[in-house]
């Protein structure tokens, strides 16, 4: 079971600061215990109807096959409707099939079906909100990164756990120089009210239901502008990046993820924008760590793959579907992306 817990955001709001001693503090200043719950989670197999002994916060769906055509309806809870809900593109991408997130409502039962041809239909039910509770050790004090403060893992409850499999850990870290900066939207809920329990929920759904071993960004920002750490970097390093500033590899962009770093706008971008809030809180994240890498945020690059030489032009600060087939980062998302670099520039 995974742990998390929700904090009071305000406390943690994003600033940009010039001090010196602010952009060198530790990760951690003390610690103190925080409860969280544990996500809960009910996985199942093939299409048809599936149940849970708990209230659903999501239902995460891998297969194989096309990408489009897959649907799915709850049976009951406040997301409950008797309509099939399109699966689109989402923002995970999985070889040779489809993957979503969908939010369930507290549902406690559901239905899924795929496209003629379609194979290996998993689900799981998550619940990271009603769980039971357990005391988990987070930084007493603000963290940041360069001026910008951020909730750390523990902060959010992630339960490190996740990471292994079979006593080991599923993805070691690989640290690669930062080229590039993505931004995805997580097409999760707009108007969340516990972004750290959809946060939770992303983890689980990335960490095990996809076999990733950890959440896929390296960042995220939820809509008051809060930004969490994402993907496991180590204990001695800054967010993201190991003690020599190397950018650890995540799981964004598939086949283009090392030395690119992920920022995760919380919500669906694909009709309304980000809010004022997470808008700015992208803006100083990303001028934080383009400064930390030495990058022009409005410059071009050829992205050079570390692992297989692969290649691709992009800008310097890009969007998910600059590198491959899906709706990420949003249409909205994606159309503000010009301003983001231009406000992010020196």
């Amino acid at each position: 079971m995974a742990a998390g817990a929700v904090l009071t955001p305000a406390v943690f709001a994003v600033t940009d600061s010039g001090d010196d001693e602010a952009e060198s503090a530790p990760r951690s200043q003390g610690t103190g215990g925080e409860d969280f719950p544990a996500t809960r989670s009910a996985a199942a197999t093939g299409t048809g109807a599936a149940t849970t002994a708990f209230a659903a916060s999501y239902v995460g769906l891998r297969w194989k096959g096309a990408r489009g055509g897959a649907g799915i309806r709850f049976t009951d809870g406040d997301a409950a409707s008797g309509e099939w809900r399109e699966l689109g593109g989402g923002c995970a991408t999985v070889e040779g099939g489809g993957a979503a997130l969908v939010a369930a409502g507290a549902a406690t039962g559901y239905e899924v079906r795929t496209t003629q041809g379609a194979g290996d239909v998993r689900t799981v039910a998550i619940d990271t909100t009603g769980g039971p509770r357990r005391t988990v050790e987070v930084p007493a004090e603000p963290t940041r990164v360069r001026g910008v403060q951020y909730l750390s893992r523990p902060a959010w409850g992630a339960d490190e756990s996740k990471r292994y499999k079979d006593g080991e850990v599923n993805s070691p870290e690989t640290y690669y120089p930062l080229q590039t900066i993505t931004v995805h939207h997580a097409d999760t809920v707009n108007d969340d009210p516990d972004p750290a329990a959809t946060i939770r929920a992303v983890y689980e759904y990335h960490a095990v239901t996809l076999d990733w071993g950890d959440i896929g960004y390296h960042f995220l920002v939820d809509e008051a502008g809060v930004v969490y750490e994402g993907r496991y970097s180590g204990d001695d390093g800054s967010p993201a990046f190991d003690g020599e500033g190397n950018l650890v590899t995540a799981f964004h962009t598939g086949g283009f993820n090392s030395g690119n770093l992920g920022i995760a706008l919380l919500g669906n971008l694909s009709e309304q924008g980000p809010t004022d809030a997470a808008k700015a809180s992208l803006i100083r994240l990303i001028k934080a760590v383009a400064r930390l890498g030495g990058l022009d945020p409005q410059g071009e690059t050829t992205f050079v793959n570390p692992v297989n030489g692969d290649t691709k032009d992009v800008a310097t600060v890009s969007g998910h579907r600059d590198w491959l087939e899906t709706d990420c980062p949003g249409q909205t998302m994606y159309d503000l992306l010009a301003e983001v670099r231009a406000a992010a520039a020196p």
